[in-house]
């Protein structure tokens, strides 16, 4: 019994049916097979096209992962690298006792050796020079004559005050006498008390120029004597300009004189050198062209900074040991170089780094380098220092170093 198809029921679905051809005919089944093969190939093709991967995705994804950028999103989003959050590894660095490597300067100044006396010697009374005793070159002892003015007019106004003297003293001697006498009479009653003041009082007059007179005497003994130009200290005469015959008035320049013993040597020192001068227990001091060092003593140093040449003024004295030395090899006159040695222990410039306005060293403190700042340190100059002997000082790898930096 034959079923009849329901009529909603989907027709069966044949090769046939799908391409609306009858299967009676082979051929026609083939061509419809191959047309079906080439369809589905196709589709293939089209769908692995659309799945493959990019080549230029791939590099991207074979390449190494670059640090995120702040403006990329993901790169935001991603975790911090275990790397990044450790701490930087320890620098390796040389370090040294400071004992051991710093020095003690030693430093030097120009100096002149001055005479403690050069005196202009002039003259003091009016005349004519009668004669000279000492020339240019002459050594002379102290009181030795140099010079004779013509003494022939002080002789006469020493005469003349002689005189006036005398004369004084008689009138005086006159006076008195004639008062005892009157005092004589008062008392006999012979003389009255008024006549006998007036006495008194021509006695006190004649006092007062007797005294005058002998201030006129030992001033006419001393304007001769001042005729006789003697040497105020045992030296040499570096200069003389007095000429015999020639008329001179007081002030008139006749003789230079140097003193040749207790001569003092002097140098300007820049402020920042001082204290390491006064510091010094040893001073020493070379002539120009010589080799031999002459040993010194520090006199005095001004405290005040001279404004031609920025410097303090230092006085300086041989010691007794060089005196006798310094007579024939550093005469007054001479120049050479004062040296010192400075005690205070520096720091080798070489050592000095400069971390921002500051020039300093680092230290090892434990495992860290500290930056210690050094006040007054100068670019190329040894810096002096007050920490201990025994501080462990950074002498290589101290240029790449920063405070608070890890060390091996």
């Amino acid at each position: 019994m034959n079923r009849l198809p329901h009529p909603m029921a989907p027709a069966a679905f044949t090769p046939a049916a799908r391409f609306g051809a009858s299967t009676s005919s082979p051929a026609a089944a083939s061509a419809r097979l191959a047309a079906l093969a080439l369809a589905v190939a196709s589709a293939a093709a089209l769908v692995g096209l659309l799945t493959a991967t990019p080549a230029w995705s791939q590099a991207a994804a074979s390449a190494p992962a670059s640090p995120a950028s702040p403006a990329s999103p993901a790169a935001s989003n991603a975790p911090t690298a275990p790397a990044a959050q450790a701490a930087a590894p320890a620098t390796s660095v040389q370090t040294a006792r400071l004992d051991s490597v710093w020095l003690q300067p030693e430093r030097s100044a120009a100096a002149t050796v001055l005479a403690r006396n050069e005196s202009r010697l002039s003259a003091e009374v009016a005349g004519t020079v009668q004669r000279w005793s000492a020339d240019v070159g002459a050594t002379v002892r102290r009181g030795e004559l140099l010079l004779q003015i013509d003494p022939t007019d002080h002789e006469l106004a020493l005469q003349r005050a002689q005189a006036g003297r005398d004369a004084a003293m008689a009138r005086l001697q006159l006076g008195l006498a004639q008062l005892q006498r009157g005092r004589d009479l008062v008392a006999q009653g012979f003389f009255s008390k008024e006549a006998l003041t007036q006495r008194e009082t021509e006695v006190a007059l004649q006092q007062a120029d007797l005294a005058s007179a002998e201030a006129q005497l030992r001033s006419a003994r001393r304007q001769l004597a001042r005729t006789r130009v003697l040497a105020p200290f045992a030296g040499t005469v570096v200069q003389r300009t007095a000429q015999v015959g020639e008329a001179v008035a007081p002030g008139t320049p006749l003789f230079v004189l140097v003193e040749g013993a207790a001569a003092e040597l002097q140098a300007h020192v820049p402020p920042a050198e001082l204290p390491g001068l006064r510091r010094a227990g040893a001073w020493q001091f070379q002539p120009q062209g010589s080799p031999a060092l002459l040993d010194l003593r520090l006199l005095r140093a001004s405290p005040t900074i001279q404004t031609a040449n920025r410097a303090h003024a230092v006085r300086l004295g041989w010691t007794p040991a060089a005196a006798a030395a310094a007579a024939t090899s550093a005469p007054p006159g001479s120049s050479g170089v004062l040296r010192w040695r400075d005690p205070q222990p520096h720091i080798p410039a070489a050592l000095l780094v400069r971390r921002g306005s500051e020039l300093g060293i680092f230290v090892r403190q434990g495992q860290q380098a500290r930056f210690v700042a050094l006040p007054g340190a100068q670019e190329g100059r040894a810096a002096p220092t007050d920490l201990p002997p025994d501080t462990l000082l950074v002498v290589r790898g101290q240029a790449a170093l920063s405070h608070g930096q890890a060390l091996n």
